[in-house]
Parts: C-alpha cells; sequence; structure tokens
C-alpha cells in the first residue's frame, strides 16, 4: 500500500462509523406546568480569552487550555458536506479566545474530519495549538501493521503537520483484551507509536478507554515500560458512581480517574455532557438547577464539574455552534470549581437521572454509516429525550395519550425521514462491534420499531 493512500481507498479500508449517546433520567414525577425550560444563548457575554484555565502537562511542560475543541460534531451544510466557512471561524474563535487544544480522529464526520481541522489550523502558528488525533483502526481490515501506520501517514497528511501533539490508540476496551492484541500489540503498534515518540513525530502518546476494564487495568499495569503521557476517559457528574449501573459494561469514572491519580497520568475529558444528554435532562431537574443558580446554562454544571479534578488536562466538548462554544469559554475563563456542597447536588441530580433508563448512546455515530441506511444515533436520540421529559405515550388510558402519541411520531418524522427509520433495520449487526458502550443495537432498534407500530396501529 502507498504511503498516502487516497480518500475513497482509506475509507473503503477504515469502515467504521460513529454511534453512542447516555443518560437516564427519572422516575415519578409531573408533567411540567409551565413551558419548557431552555437556556437563551442570545444574551451570552463574551468571555475574555486571556481568563483561560490551563493545565500544565507534567511529561512535556505543555500549557493546555482546559477547554479543549472536540472535531466530532463538526457543522454541515445542506449537502451534508462539512461548511469549512463555519469551522474556520470557530476555530479562529476558540484560538482567539485561549483554546488551544483541538481533537479529532479519521473516524470523525465519516472520514473527514481531519482535512476539515488541518485546513482551519493550518491558518495559524503551528505552535499556537495542540493537534490530538488517533489510531482508529476499528475495521479488522486496517489490523495490519502497514494499514495502520498508513493510518498513522494518512492523519499527518490530512492535518498539514509533521507532528503530532498527542496521539492516542482509540477506543482501547472495545472488544476485551483479544480486540486490544490484534490492533495494537502483537502487530507492534505499540512499540511503532513509542519509536515515533522517541523521532518527536508523537510528541504525547496515550490512550482512549471504552468498555473493558481489565483492557484499561492493563495497559495501566504496562506504565513503567509505556511511559503514558495521558489518558482519555469518559467523566461527568452521571458516569462518576452509575456509568456501570447505566451499562454493565462501562466502568465508573471514580475509578478509572483514581487509577490515572496513582500514577500520576493526566486525564483528558471526554463525554463531559454525554453526547448532550446533561443539557438536556428532565424539567423538573433543569428547575432545580434554575433555582440553584438563574444566569448558569444547564450545560455548564457538567463541564463545570468535569474541570474541576485537578488530575484532568483538558475537557473535550463537540461544539457545533458558536453559541454552544461562547458558553464554554465563559465556564473557563476562568473556571469556577464546583464546591463540595454543588458537588452533591450533582450527585443527587444523577441519582434521580438514573432511575430512568435510557437506551446508553452517547450519539458518537461510530455505527455509522448503516449499511441499509437507518439512522441508528438519531433515533436513539429522539426516543431518548422523549422518554427523559416523561413525554413517551406508553398508557392508551391516559388523558394526554393521543397529544403525545402525535408528538412522538411527528417528532420523529422531522428528526429521521421514513426511509431512515428502525423499520429498515434487518439485524446483520454490523453496527454492533463499533459501538463503544457495547449497545445491543439491533435490539434496541427492533423495540423502537415495535412500538412505532403500535402508535400507528392505535391512530
Amino acid at each position: 500500500m502507498s504511503k498516502h493512500i487516497e480518500r475513497r481507498d482509506f475509507l473503503k479500508l477504515f469502515g467504521a462509523g460513529a454511534a453512542g449517546v447516555t443518560a437516564a433520567l427519572t422516575g415519578c414525577k409531573p408533567k411540567a406546568e409551565t413551558g419548557p425550560i431552555k437556556d437563551d444563548y442570545s444574551k451570552l457575554q463574551e468571555a475574555r480569552g486571556d481568563q483561560m484555565t490551563y493545565r500544565k502537562n507534567p511529561t512535556t511542560g505543555d500549557k493546555v487550555s482546559l477547554l479543549g475543541y472536540g472535531m466530532m460534531r463538526l457543522p454541515n451544510k445542506e449537502d451534508g458536506e462539512i461548511d469549512q466557512e463555519t469551522v474556520n471561524r470557530l476555530v479562529d474563535y476558540a484560538l482567539a479566545h485561549g483554546v488551544n487544544y483541538f481533537d479529532t480522529s479519521p473516524a470523525y464526520c465519516r472520514g473527514n474530519s481531519e482535512k476539515a481541522t488541518g485546513i482551519a489550523l493550518a491558518r495559524h502558528p503551528r505552535d499556537s495549538y495542540y493537534i490530538a488525533t488517533k489510531l482508529s483502526n476499528f475495521n479488522e481490515a486496517t489490523w495490519g501493521r502497514r494499514e495502520s501506520i498508513d493510518m498513522f501517514e494518512n492523519s499527518l497528511k490530512e492535518l498539514q503537520t509533521d507532528y503530532i501533539d498527542y496521539y492516542l490508540l482509540h477506543g482501547c476496551g472495545m472488544g476485551g483484551m483479544e480486540n486490544l492484541k490484534a490492533r495494537y500489540l502483537d502487530n507492534g503498534l505499540l512499540h511503532y507509536c513509542i519509536g515515533q515518540r522517541r523521532e518527536g513525530r508523537i510528541r504525547n502518546l496515550g490512550f482512549s478507554y471504552h468498555g473493558d476494564v481489565a483492557v484499561f487495568d492493563y495497559l495501566l499495569s504496562i506504565h513503567d515500560q509505556v511511559h503514558w503521557d495521558f489518558v482519555q476517559i469518559e467523566l461527568n457528574y452521571l458516569d462518576w458512581d452509575y456509568a456501570n449501573e447505566i451499562n454493565d459494561r462501562n466502568t465508573d469514572a471514580r475509578y478509572l480517574y483514581a487509577e490515572l491519580q496513582k500514577r500520576g497520568i493526566p486525564a483528558v475529558i471526554m463525554e463531559p455532557l454525554l453526547g448532550g444528554r446533561l443539557a438536556n435532562i428532565p424539567q423538573y431537574l433543569m428547575e432545580r438547577m434554575k433555582q440553584r443558580d438563574p444566569d448558569a446554562s444547564i450545560a455548564s454544571w457538567a463541564f463545570r464539574y468535569a474541570g474541576t479534578p485537578e488530575g484532568v488536562l483538558t475537557v473535550l466538548s463537540g461544539m457545533t455552534y458558536m453559541e454552544h462554544l461562547k458558553d464554554n469559554l465563559l465556564t473557563y475563563c476562568p473556571l469556577k470549581p464546583v464546591t463540595p456542597e454543588e458537588e452533591n447536588f450533582l450527585y443527587d441530580i444523577a441519582y434521580h437521572i438514573v432511575n430512568v433508563k435510557l437506551i446508553p448512546c452517547n450519539d458518537c455515530k461510530y455505527c455509522m454509516p448503516c449499511p441499509y441506511g437507518v439512522d441508528i444515533p438519531s433515533l436513539f436520540v429522539h426516543y431518548n429525550k422523549v422518554k427523559s421529559h416523561d413525554r413517551l405515550p406508553e398508557d392508551a388510558q391516559d388523558s394526554e395519550y393521543a397529544k403525545l402519541r402525535r408528538e412522538f411520531l411527528v417528532g420523529q418524522d422531522r428528526s429521521v425521514p421514513r426511509l431512515r427509520q428502525a423499520a429498515h433495520c434487518i439485524g446483520c449487526g454490523q453496527c454492533k462491534p463499533h459501538c463503544p458502550q457495547n449497545i445491543d443495537i439491533p435490539e434496541e432498534l427492533r423495540k423502537i420499531d415495535e412500538f412505532v407500530e403500535n402508535l400507528r396501529r392505535n391512530a
């Protein structure tokens, strides 16, 4: 295979999509009698870039912005292509306001994130930002040494750079130890990356963890040989104690963070909002947050929580819209750490959230594209949103059933075209290995399809 593979061939080899959201919400409660609470971003103040909170990487001395820009959910134009002009504008604004850590992957945005990120960042001095990307060799066709090395070289090409500041073995834990050995150990890729770090083409080497805790523990057990410079974990006020309860194949963030702290390894935080679900919690919980701090956005609570631990190097946020970027900048310019009292308040919110069993999807889209066109993450997002707001039409005897039934069906048709809905899933299972949350995707789609068909029959 040539050193620089063509994008079409690369995507055929890569094969992975993207998937996942999560959130769970509450037990018995009255439906809101007032209008829904929504954050008003139109009145956002302008954050001061010189007040950005930074953390120092103990390995390299890098001064990293506590807010990291996740390049997973980039804005699209009407034709579905990435809106490069808007990406450039967002990146310019982020840099001007102190953000210097940009996280991407060959898997993001159907293989186009690295290129868009490279175009936006190459317009600025190389020493003004840190690039993080990943060896995202999810597809078995990329497990060979040559194919994985080509993926690394392609990342350098797309990002228009000759070195990567933060390079990760992506999705460690997915598929257990057997998967880890095939992707990174037996083919010598871990040793290759260590060699690239020695040569300066990788400045910091780490891994992102999803799933099987035995893999996490093993990788930390070889820290004395590898010298991990950082590790990326999922941490938020729900996952701190309830990750395993939401999905018994996940690991509570309390354990993950403590293990890193024991070894002095900085933590990079992903999913501080659980794919947006912690910004869209049930109305009565939103009311509690607004009563406590009327001026704070719902999302800002989660971002403050994730940024408070001193061992956190940066907190990633996939910011598609300028208002979300501005809101997060206000949270970290500077960070106001959560107090012990506020921490307990958030743990109580988490306790209520976890009582409603949602599909643990984080909208990462690793499951996409579906070979049969099903828009898996959008279906899960819609279902979770309705259920979390206690608007699911489940009881035909409910006086509001007809109204809730119409809301659900109209909302789904607006969110997902009919040809991309759950009825078109044939249960092939190609999506399952790519899900970081280990969701039985075909089974969840079957349940949604059955639910929707019952609603339509009850017209």
